[in-house]
């Protein structure tokens, strides 16, 4: 086997299956045919995807056979790495079929190599730098010369070229004891910094020739004595041979085969764990529904800079009786999930507003809501925990902005609940701990805070319970749907029990059409295991606003009443609902009308009413400067109930029910989302990849097979001709010869069997490339015809 591709081309369906499905961005878009494939899977982007999803072990294996001389026989692998680490044979042998999976490693059935630009995405595996030979080999020969002569303690004979100086060189640092010792115990020190990694310092005047005659600084010594090479001015490197000899032979020196080993929580009952995860999942959704509804009414605007203001976050989380960084998870959560978005384009002021998609969510099971908020926060890349925080610029990090989004969170959210699923309850800094074992490229401050911030949005989200993953988040992070949550969440119900003191207790969660109605025509009081609303005079009127009559709502509540309407509460919504509309808002700007002019000699005799601009057009009509609501909310103000009429006399219901914002295209509510590509695009690509390989095979040999163009100079012929050839060519399916001019006006001759001739281009199968091309018209210099035998 020659080469990478030919290895891919041998691989089975089910290993190029196995391949994709582990390294997805191979296949987007899906390449013309494997060979296209392997050059992709050689670019410095994807050869680092590929490195950052290896944990420490694996790595370590990858990382030997780039320092062991290539091809590696398995036996050597094993040996060296038995020898450096804790790993038996068979955990040797695993991760190097890991490798091959992932098309790291490839083979013939027998020694290893490593795929092709691994080097460049490892530049110093294991923490070595390169073998001496290399290390020196940007050295002019003089230089080379004179380090030989003080390593040999002779002058080189003859005329020796530099590969002989070079393994000279190299040999001669093979075993490196003597000359450390002589270079004194500070250079040592100097050396041991760099012996476990990197290998790399950076020194004053690194090229400056020196002897060990001459040399006095501790880096002068090591430099005339070959123990450090100097990569360019300011750069020293510490040569492979060097290290290893410091190091005793190991490449690893805290490298393990599995996981370090973390002490768990002691476990708790499955069953609290269950019963407290969803109690929060359920309370999750009840606080994303209340926060839609509240904004649906009263929208916050959106920033001009994007994203929802410091003060509606606060003025949020008081309302939900959350903290602040709860009241931005909810919302990006439910941004995420399509349920939330702004209206209007980004160019101009919108608000923050429900989308449609929110009221076919409420329709849905509470189960099957909790699995939309639950999916869109695995997946998502924004960042609710950087809410509040400062950004590079030293500006505020407001929630539903373009500020907290990070691309690595869904990963790390994965990772943190998998090590949960696996090893039980643990705390942040073990999590830590174990994520820098699974990934040890993707260390970092921001994933070191990614992991306290998944942990405790976890929890508010119903995913854990006593820092243990509830049974139902295994299957939704297995890809599932949240198999067993609806059994442990409370059952809603459609009953309320209305008291005399103007009370209604809600004995659990309520169906949705009596929730939004209840909201409507009364205040919560107080949240728990039973919802407390109190009917106010003030809530009655915004029910009678939203366009709810007084028999309607008094209907409403008795239908869904556990005891007979309390006399108090039905004397309450008589009362609101006859002064309601007594009074009616017009613009004249504005006006107030009434039919009993009684009513507007008591406003107009309120001292309370001497601040507006009020003046008596008729004995039943006032006019005012005020707008509509102004007015509206100044005689409200006063103790009265008006209603806002339009002009044709019409009462205009002034508080709508709710607004609603389109979804954006890029964040639709979805149900689940499983982690990983479709196995059947993955199979379809792999098709696709073999139909490919077999048409580049084939129209190679159609291109052996076919003759080239005819002998003698390209042909020429009128324009007019030339376009009229070519139009009888394609209704007779016939080939032609055609000259063609570059664009550096060099004339070449093409067979082609013309398409489409139209828009001042020939379209056609040129099979003296094997390949369809589109032929500028003016460039073509003649055409003519080609025998069919030919």
């Amino acid at each position: 086997m020659d080469s990478y591709a030919d290895w891919l081309r041998a691989r089975d369906d089910e290993a190029l299956r196995a391949l994709l499905a582990a390294r997805p961005e191979l296949v987007t878009p899906v390449p013309a045919d494997l060979t296209a494939l392997g050059a992709r899977a050689a670019t410095p982007s994807a050869v680092s995807r590929a490195l950052d999803r290896l944990d420490r072990f694996t790595l370590a294996v990858l990382e030997t056979l780039l320092v062991l001389p290539q091809p590696v026989p398995p036996d050597d692998l094993v040996q060296a790495l038995t020898k450096s680490t804790d790993a038996a044979a068979d955990d040797v042998r695993a991760a190097a079929d890991r490798l091959r999976t992932l098309g790291l490693v490839w083979d013939d059935g027998g020694p290893l190599r490593t795929a092709p630009g691994l080097r460049q995405g490892l530049p110093h595996p294991a923490g070595l730098g390169p073998p001496a030979a290399e290390a020196f080999a940007g050295y002019p020969a003089e230089r080379l010369t004179a380090l030989v002569a003080d390593l040999d303690g002779a002058e080189p004979r003859g005329f020796p070229d530099t590969a002989r100086l070079l393994e000279r060189i190299a040999a001669r640092l093979a075993d490196p004891a003597d000359l450390i010792e002589d270079a004194g115990p500070q250079a040592r020190d100097a050396l041991e910094q760099l012996a476990w990694g990197p290998p790399v310092g950076r020194v004053a005047e690194a090229r400056r020739a020196v002897r060990v005659a001459t040399a006095e600084t501790p880096v002068e010594r090591l430099l005339a004595r070959g123990l450090l090479a100097a990569t360019d001015d300011r750069t020293v490197t510490l040569p492979r041979e060097v290290a290893l000899h410091l190091r005793g032979g190991l490449l690893f020196r805290d490298v393990t085969a599995r996981p370090p080993a973390v002490d768990a929580a002691p476990p708790r009952s499955p069953e609290l764990v269950v019963r407290t995860a969803a109690g929060q999942a359920f309370t999750a959704v009840r606080l994303t529904e209340e926060l839609l509804e509240r904004w649906g009414v009263e929208p916050p605007p959106v920033l001009r800079s994007g994203g929802l203001g410091v003060r509606d976050l606060r003025a949020a989380a008081a309302h939900l009786d959350v903290a602040e960084w709860q009241a931005a998870l909810l919302a990006e959560t439910a941004y995420a999930a399509g349920l939330l978005a702004r209206s209007g384009d980004r160019q101009l002021a919108g608000e923050w507003l429900p989308t449609r998609a929110y009221d076919l969510w409420l329709l849905r099971e509470t189960a099957d809501r909790w699995t939309v908020l639950a999916a869109a926060w695995l997946d998502t890349d924004r960042v609710a925990g950087l809410t509040g925080e400062r950004d590079d610029r030293d500006r505020v990090i407001n929630a539903l902005g373009d500020e907290p989004v990070r691309g690595s969170a869904p990963q790390i959210r994965r990772a943190v609940l998998r090590a949960l699923a696996e090893a039980g309850p643990l705390d942040a800094d073990a999590i830590r701990a174990r994520l820098t074992w699974e990934h040890p490229r993707r260390r970092g401050v921001l994933r070191d805070r990614l992991v306290g911030w998944t942990l405790r949005e976890a929890e508010v989200l119903g995913l854990t319970g006593f820092g243990a993953l509830a049974p139902y988040a295994r299957a939704l992070l297995d890809g599932e749907g949240p198999a067993g949550l609806a059994e442990h969440l409370p059952k809603p119900v459609d009953t309320v029990l209305i008291q005399a003191d103007l009370t209604a207790v809600a004995p659990g969660p309520l169906v949705p059409e009596l929730a939004r109605e209840l909201a409507l025509a009364a205040d919560v009081e107080s949240t728990g295991g039973a919802t407390v609303y109190r009917f106010t005079a003030a809530s009655v009127r915004r029910a009678l606003d939203a366009g709810r009559s007084a028999a309607d709502l008094a209907a409403l509540l008795a239908r869904h009443s556990a005891t007979p309407l309390p006399q108090p509460l039905t004397y309450l919504i008589e009362d609101v609902a006859r002064r309601h509309g007594h009074l009616r808002v017009g613009t004249m700007t504005s006006y107030v009308r009434t039919d009993d002019p009684a009513v507007l000699d008591e406003v107009l005799a309120d001292r309370r009413a001497q601040t507006l601009p009020l003046h008596r057009l008729a004995p039943t009509v006032l006019a005012s400067r005020l707008t509509r609501a102004e007015l509206l909310e100044a005689l409200r103000g006063l103790g009265l109930a008006p209603v806002a009429e339009s002009p044709e006399g019409g009462v205009v219901i002034t508080r709508p029910d709710s607004h609603r914002a389109e979804a954006p295209a890029d964040s639709p509510a979805r149900t689940f989302v499983q982690d990983g590509r479709d196995p059947a695009m993955i199979a379809a690509a792999v098709r696709a990849l073999r139909a490919g390989d077999e048409a580049a095979r084939r129209g190679a040999e159609l291109a052996r097979s076919r003759p080239g163009p005819p002998p003698g100079e390209p042909p020429r012929s009128p324009s007019m001709a030339t376009v009229d050839e070519l139009r009888r060519a394609v209704e007779r399916g016939a080939r032609v010869w055609i000259g063609y001019l570059d664009q550096q006006g060099q004339a070449s001759s093409r067979i082609v069997e013309p398409v489409r001739v139209e828009g001042g281009f020939l379209t056609g199968y040129d099979a003296t490339r094997a390949a369809m091309h589109r032929f500028a018209l003016h460039r073509i210099t003649g055409v003519a015809e080609v025998d069919t035998a030919e």
